[in-house]
């Protein structure tokens, strides 16, 4: 069992089971086709709330960590539903209620987006996280805590500085035109 600890530039290797904050599973690594989290600790690759948990543990170490929405994949927001016109789909005949796909924004951003309701000009479709709005459970085991080598240490700082360019909060220091993809949803 090794003595270091998770902390900056480590690499680190979880085995993990999430569920819902009603005890549902929505996925483990042991599921088939599941694998554990690996990562380099420090440049965001995980949900802020996770990735704080795991701060200072070592391999061998288990933990339940209860991540809120708000450090997980953020508060639901009704301003991301979002109406499109069904001509605008890949599949404006077959499209159903639960397809996803990926829309490019005039920006070339990627967005995720799911079909969640269909009329016969328009699709409403939601660009929130699958996950947004939800309470965390994870119940983590750390398998593995190294250093991280240079290679993989300039991999997270670059998908690091890629996300920066997707994701803007409130301390961003830079403009941005607005994007629209299609006209905000008002439900009641």
């Amino acid at each position: 069992m090794s003595e270091r600890v998770i902390g900056p530039n480590t690499y680190v290797t979880v085995d993990y089971e999430l569920r819902d904050e009603d005890g549902d599973m929505l996925e483990a690594s042991a599921d088939e086709g599941g694998e554990p989290i690996r990562y380099v600790h420090g440049y965001g690759m995980l949900v802020p709330g996770l990735e704080a948990a795991l701060a200072g543990l070592r391999e061998g170490d288990e933990r339940e960590v209860v991540v809120p929405a708000d450090a997980g994949y953020g508060e639901y927001d009704e301003g991301l539903l979002l109406e499109v016109g069904r001509d605008e789909l890949p599949d404006p005949k077959g499209v159903k209620v639960g397809d996803e796909f990926i829309a490019e924004s005039p920006d070339g951003d990627e967005i995720a987006m799911s079909v969640v309701e269909i009329g016969d000009k328009e699709v409403v479709v939601d660009a929130n996280h699958p996950l947004a709005g939800m309470t965390l459970r994870y119940q983590v085991r750390v398998l593995g805590v190294r250093d991280a080598t240079e290679d993989e240490i300039e991999h997270a700082a670059a998908q690091l500085d890629e996300a920066h360019e997707h994701v803007h909060g409130p301390d961003c220091d830079h403009q941005h035109e607005p994007v629209q993809l299609g006209k905000s949803k008002q439900l009641n």
